[in-house]
C-alpha cells in the first residue's frame, strides 16, 4: 500500500489536513544530521503552529526556536521550549504583549528583533518600566528588503546606540535571506554567500568597536564587554543545506518539518519528504470529463495560481480548471472512471499557510487515524 493511504478514510470528514508523525520525526531528524548538531538548529514554527510538532522537536534535542507571533511564542512556551525569538519587530500593543509573555513563562528565554533606533527605545522603555532586559538581535537587510537594516554603517550605529538603552541588550545578529529561491544549488549558494560576508563583515566591525575602548567595552548598560563577536541566526528553508555547513551558526527552517511539493521541486537536493497532506471527496461529477472535489481556497492555500495550488498524489493527470470559497473543479479527462465519494491524497504546493486554515492536523500511523496535532499557533491570540 502506497505510504500515504489511509485504510479507515471512512472516518474522516473532508477536506482535512492530515500529518504522518514517523515522517515528521525522520524529517526532524535529516534536519539535526545536516546542521551537525541540534543546537544550531533554530526552526521556525509559522509551518506547523503546533505543540504536538515542538515537542516532537524537543525530543530531539533542538532547544532554540523562532516564530512570528506572539500566539506562535507562547505556543512554544506552553509546549515547553527554552528559548525562543519572536522573529519580528514589536511595534504598538505586541511590545506589551512580549513583556507578558515574559513574565507569564520564567521558563522561557524569549527575544525579539530590532530594525531601527525608534522602535528599540520604545520597546526599551517598557521593558525597563517593568524592570526586564530583553535580549534583542539586530536585523539585517541581505536583500529581501522586507524588515531589517542594511549591514554596513547604519547596523553599526544601531549596534552602538542600542547598547546605551537600558530594558533591551543585543543578543546577535539575524539575517533572512528568503529572496534567495534559485532552483540551481550552485547560483542560490553564490548569492547566499554574497549575502552572508557582509554579515560577518559587520560582525567583525562590531567587535573590533567593542574591543577599541568605545561604549561596548564593559561600560554601558546592557554591554557584551570587549571585543564581542556577536551569534548569527541566518536563512530559511532555501539556503538552509548552505547554511548549514557553516560552524557556529544557527540555522532557522521551517518547511522541512512538513516538506510541500512547492519546496520538492525546486529545491531537491533537500532530503525531506511530504509529511502533510490534505485529503478531499469528489462531490461532484461535472459532465463527462470534469470533477468537483470540497476543496476549495479555504482548504488550500491560494496564493499561487490556479494549477499550483495542490498536487494528488493518486491523481497526478488532474487539473484545476476553477475553484471558489468550498469547491475545487478539475479536468480528469474522458472515461475517467472516478464516482462521487472517490478520495484524492494532495500535497500543498505551500504547506504552511495551508496548515493554517486548519483548526487541527489528523495523525496518520501505520495507515490508520490515531488523533490529532492541534494547529493551536493558527490563532492571533492565546492568553495574553
Amino acid at each position: 500500500m502506497e505510504w500515504y493511504r489511509i485504510s479507515d478514510v471512512d472516518l474522516l470528514d473532508t477536506p482535512v489536513l492530515v500529518v504522518y508523525p514517523d515522517r515528521v520525526k525522520e524529517n526532524i531528524r535529516l534536519a539535526v544530521e545536516m546542521v551537525g548538531d541540534a543546537a544550531f538548529l533554530r526552526p521556525h514554527v509559522k509551518t506547523h503552529k503546533s505543540p504536538e510538532t515542538t515537542r516532537l522537536m524537543l525530543e530531539a534535542g533542538i532547544r532554540h526556536f523562532k516564530c512570528a507571533t506572539i500566539a506562535e511564542a507562547e505556543m512554544l512556551a506552553l509546549a515547553g521550549a527554552p528559548d525562543v525569538l519572536l522573529a519580528y519587530q514589536p511595534i504598538g500593543p505586541k511590545v506589551s504583549r512580549l513583556a507578558s509573555l515574559i513574565r507569564k513563562y520564567g521558563g522561557t528565554k524569549f527575544a525579539c528583533l530590532i530594525d531601527n533606533l525608534a522602535a528599540a527605545a520604545a520597546m526599551a522603555t517598557v521593558y525597563a518600566d517593568a524592570g526586564l532586559t530583553v535580549p534583542v538581535w539586530i536585523d539585517l537587510n541581505v536583500g529581501m528588503d522586507r524588515t531589517g537594516i542594511s549591514p554596513g554603517p547604519d547596523a553599526l550605529q544601531l549596534y552602538k546606540e542600542s547598547q546605551k538603552l537600558k530594558g533591551i541588550v543585543v543578543a546577535g545578529l539575524h539575517a533572512y535571506d528568503g529572496h534567495i529561491r534559485d532552483s540551481n544549488l550552485a547560483e542560490r549558494t553564490k548569492k547566499c554567500d554574497a549575502g552572508f560576508a557582509k554579515v560577518t563583515a559587520l560582525r567583525e566591525e562590531i567587535a573590533g568597536w567593542s574591543g577599541s575602548g568605545g561604549e561596548g567595552d564593559g561600560t554601558s548598560a546592557g554591554s557584551h564587554g570587549a571585543g564581542v563577536e556577536l551569534p548569527i541566526i541566518a536563512g530559511g528553508s532555501p539556503t538552509f543545506p548552505i547554511h548549514s555547513r557553516r560552524a557556529g551558526i544557527q540555522c532557522s527552517p521551517g518547511t522541512f518539518v512538513y516538506w510541500d511539493k512547492g519546496y520538492s521541486d525546486s529545491f531537491k537536493e533537500q532530503p525531506f519528504s511530504p509529511a502533510a497532506l490534505v485529503v478531499t471527496r469528489v462531490v461532484s461529477l461535472r459532465g463527462n470529463t470534469r470533477l468537483c472535489l470540497d476543496l476549495g481556497h479555504k482548504s488550500i492555500a491560494p496564493e499561487n495560481e490556479l494549477t499550483s495550488r495542490v498536487y494528488f498524489l493518486n491523481g497526478p493527470q488532474l487539473v484545476p480548471v476553477g475553484q471558489s470559497e468550498e469547491h475545487l473543479v478539475v479536468e480528469a479527462g474522458a472515461d475517467h472512471g472516478y464516482t462521487i465519494g472517490d478520495i484524492f491524497y494532495g500535497v500543498p504546493i505551500h504547506i504552511c499557510p495551508t496548515v493554517a486554515q486548519y483548526e487541527r492536523a489528523v495523525t496518520i500511523e501505520n495507515h490508520l487515524v490515531t488523533g490529532f496535532f492541534k494547529n493551536t499557533a493558527r490563532d492571533r491570540f492565546l492568553t495574553v
